[in-house]
């Protein structure tokens, strides 16, 4: 379990496949400090498991699934990531229980600088819309970030997709790689645990079931 609330901005140090399945190593002098073999860390949202720990550097086995439906299989070495420790009973939840699944991918739609912050838009999956809601939560890339915009698109007219926005404080921008990504990249988005379950109480049908290393 997470908060959402990035320790440290890493950097993908390397990939190596191993038949259906990859070997993720990555630079973050913060969170290697006292990570240990079966730890959970976040890495741009995608809860992974520690198998070893070198200095600053830790690797993670990733299966083929989650290069898929992540972005993490469009990463490429020397590209930042962002790092979280997974949360403990005496950790504050400054943001909001993240779980490390990842729900679906999205893209940068648009930015709009303001004087101090900016307005970021993201696609929104179909199916996900339904968890999606105005000043709640969502996770993009392992950040927890308050949704300011919502639209759950048409799905009888292709040209009219979900999409929400989210504003980005200073801090998070300089701290993040929400801070550089550009319009059209891909980021992993994982929606409200909560709103999950009571879709399912009431009957709803999952649309997604999320994935994990």
């Amino acid at each position: 379990m997470f908060t959402g609330i990035i320790e440290e901005l890493g950097e993908a140090a390397g990939i190596t496949w191993q038949g259906d399945s990859g070997v993720l190593t990555v630079r973050g002098p913060l969170v290697a400090a006292d990570a240990r073999h079966g730890d959970s860390i976040a890495v741009d949202g995608v809860c992974l498991t520690v198998v070893a720990v070198d200095g600053e550097r830790f690797t993670v086995d990733v299966m083929r699934e989650t290069f898929d439906r992540s972005s993490l299989g469009a990463l490429r070495p020397g590209e930042p990531v962002n790092l979280e420790r997974a949360a403990t009973l005496a950790t504050r939840l400054g943001g909001h229980l993240v779980q490390g699944h990842v729900d679906g991918v999205g893209t940068v739609l648009s930015r709009t600088p303001g004087e101090r912050w900016e307005q970021v838009r993201f696609s929104l999956p179909a199916g996900l819309e339904r968890y999606v809601v105005e000043k709640g939560s969502i996770t993009v890339d392992g950040i927890s970030l308050t949704v300011m915009e919502v639209h759950d698109g048409d799905a009888d007219r292709t040209d009219d997709t979900g999409w929400f926005s989210v504003g980005l404080i200073p801090t998070t921008l300089q701290l993040t790689t929400l801070g550089r990504a550009p319009v059209g990249a891909l980021v992993n988005l994982e929606v409200d645990v909560i709103a999950k379950y009571v879709a399912k109480q009431l009957g709803s049908v999952p649309a997604t079931s999320g994935v994990r290393a």
